[in-house]
């Protein structure tokens, strides 16, 4: 799979050279096709098995006794859920546009991931500081939501059953600046450095695709995301043009 580096090479290449931009546009587009292809392929019979493992359980509950039936039945919605997330992150880049208000749109997940809190009863603090008057905003709203959603669960993931989690957002000219912030277990040092390349996570069962989703999603609108993180504190900051 492609990384950072490469991306940024070959679009250095593709303004310099127009036959180049061709050449790697197609070899981009037939490379989209083909892993999507193949997780459409791989997904539909592995769905299939899981349903039908499911089933199993169901009408003979002892399975669940068996030796490795649990990791088994981990492992294939692992694999299910890791080709979903590739499938994800293939179409990452490709965007449909509309005109909605981002503070809006940020204050909806707000009030949505607070509820959620809520309902299981945790001891996480939320609190989020939206700018008024942010004005119109041209993007996939859908695309942009999920970024938001995933910086949140990382935030929760990160603070455990207690801890605070907090989300501002605010205009500073012809840009929006959203920041992610929490007070948890922070991010390693070793990772800090390529955390939004794909397959890089410290988590156990992540698959290091939901941070590299997002740059894609978010350098798909010419913005940028970055990380900063010590003991006490990490920050994800979103930066979008307007």
């Amino acid at each position: 799979m492609l990384n950072h580096i490469d991306i940024n090479k070959m679009n250095r290449l593709m303004e310099e050279n127009r036959d180049a931009k061709q050449i790697i546009t197609q070899l981009l587009e037939n490379h989209q096709t083909a892993v999507s292809t193949i997780a459409h392929e791989i997904r539909n019979p592995l769905t299939l098995v899981s349903s039908s493992l499911q089933i199993m359980e169901a009408q003979h509950p002892e399975v669940k006794e068996f030796f490795n039936w649990k990791q088994t039945m981990d492992d294939i919605q692992f694999m299910c859920g890791l080709l979903n997330e590739l499938c994800s992150f293939n179409n990452g880049s490709i965007l449909h546009h509309s005109v909605f208000s981002i503070e809006k749109l940020l204050k909806n997940i707000s009030v949505s991931f607070a509820i959620s809190l809520d309902a299981e009863d945790t001891n996480i603090e939320f609190s989020s500081r939206i700018a008024s008057g942010m004005g119109d905003f041209t993007g996939d709203k859908i695309k942009l939501e999920e970024v938001i959603l995933n910086l949140l669960r990382n935030a929760k993931e990160a603070v455990g059953q207690r801890g605070h989690i907090f989300l501002s957002a605010q205009r500073d000219h012809n840009r929006i600046i959203i920041k992610c912030q929490d007070d948890g277990c922070g991010i390693p040092d070793h990772i800090i450095d390529t955390v939004f390349e794909p397959f890089v996570t410290d988590k156990e069962g992540g698959t290091g695709l939901g941070l590299s989703l997002s740059r894609r999603i978010v350098e798909a609108h010419g913005g940028t995301i970055s990380a900063e993180s010590s003991d006490k504190k990490t920050i994800f900051t979103v930066n979008l043009p307007v």
